[in-house]
């Protein structure tokens, strides 16, 4: 399912414009962006949580060369499932 596909659920299911809905959609992954960046988690109980991660720097290798390279330390986004979720895929 890809953006449109789910709008128009959400827009069906809650007798809702699909701009409107577009624009719900939107606002709610940005309020989720802007607080997983300043490292806040976002719990959606039963859904998941969304949490920001540090990966630790450490050494691989280049694939055309094989030349030993350092990766840096970064940070990511992480998703983690809540159990009725879980519980679904089972």
């Amino acid at each position: 399912m890809n953006k449109a596909q789910l709008i128009e659920k959400l827009a069906k299911e809650n007798d809702a414009t699909k701009a409107e809905t577009e624009r719900f959609l939107d606002a709610t992954i940005d309020i989720i962006k802007k607080s997983v960046k300043k490292g806040d988690e976002v719990k959606l109980v039963g859904f998941g949580t969304f949490a920001k991660h540090k990966r630790k720097a450490r050494m691989g290798r280049n694939p055309q060369t094989g030349k030993a390279i350092k990766i840096p330390a970064a940070w990511y986004p992480k998703f983690r499932p809540g159990s009725d979720f879980k519980s679904l895929l089972k």
